[in-house]
């Protein structure tokens, strides 16, 4: 039973090094194999011509802590 375990643990541990390894690498996220959104003609998750409030107060305060930034 503790082989198995063992068998098992090696195996996902190999895996998760070589996708680590990858993406050291050539320094890309892992992104699906459909294409997202844009695949089905959207720009954006929210396809509005314009934003609605809540969005717009998120999108200030994004902008206001990018603003605040040390670096």
């Amino acid at each position: 039973m503790i082989v198995v375990f063992l068998a098992t643990f090696a195996i996902f541990a190999l895996v998760i090094l070589a996708l680590s390894l990858g993406y050291l690498i050539k320094r890309k996220s892992i992104q699906g194999s459909c294409g997202g959104i844009s695949s089905l003609g959207l720009e954006k998750v929210c396809d509005c011509p314009e934003p609605c409030d809540a969005r717009k107060k998120r999108m200030a305060r994004e902008a206001q802590r990018q603003n605040n930034r040390i670096l």
